[in-house]
């Protein structure tokens, strides 16, 4: 009976301890900077990635997460705001330069050479970056054809889905490229959209200039 309860006593005392541990070490990963606040809050897959006011950027994971370094943004700074993707994130520092960290297996963080970028979307294994001349570049997994946005002009902002991209135009009209099986780009006929937001597979929604969406 003695060896019994050393055994329950001492499984009790492991479980203790190492639950502590867990406690502090998500303590540690969630808790913001006192002196830098948080402007930006962006959610990723498994992890959300927050840009502080002093233009660094602060990434929170669970203890078994990260596995691909998509939080590895300790040293970023300039930072104006970033995308989340499934395991990769993309930064857009204030120069129009952009960064990235994560998963590259199909190139989707090969954003080194990007500049005159203004804003950025990261998609499933792909990321989009809109130009200040209403341009838009791409990189990573093509498959779809989620990447074939080299002929938009006029863009005003960009939003990656799962395996799609939308584009929404200056004069309120919408274009799209890549997987469409659930009539997810089907977005020709709209018009007077002031924003534009692709789902995580496949949907796309639109809200209009008069609020209706």
């Amino acid at each position: 009976m003695k060896k019994f309860l050393k055994k329950i006593l001492l499984k009790f005392f492991i479980i203790s301890v190492f639950s502590l541990c867990i406690i502090q070490n998500i303590e540690a990963k969630f808790k913001f900077s006192e002196v830098s606040l948080p402007v930006g809050v962006y959610a990723g897959d498994k992890y959300t990635v927050v840009v502080r006011q002093d233009n660094t950027v602060f990434c929170m994971y669970s203890i078994l997460e990260n596995d691909f370094g998509e939080c590895n943004v300790k040293k970023w700074e300039s930072i104006i705001t970033v995308a989340a993707g499934y395991v990769h994130t993309v930064g857009l520092k204030k120069d129009g330069t952009v960064v990235a960290t994560g998963n590259n297996n199909r190139g989707q963080c090969n954003v080194q050479d990007w500049t005159d970028i203004i804003a950025v979307s990261a998609g499933y294994d792909y990321t989009v970056g809109l130009k200040s001349n209403g341009t838009v570049v791409a990189t990573g997994n093509n498959d779809k054809g989620q990447c074939d946005v080299q002929d938009w002009a006029d863009v005003i902002a960009v939003s990656a889905g799962y395996d799609y991209t939308v584009g929404l135009k200056s004069d309120g009209t919408v274009v799209a490229t890549g997987n469409n099986d659930k009539g997810q780009i089907s977005v020709s006929e709209w018009d007077n959209i002031i924003e534009i937001s692709a789902g995580k597979r496949d949907h796309t929604v639109g809200l209009k200039s008069d609020g209706t969406v």
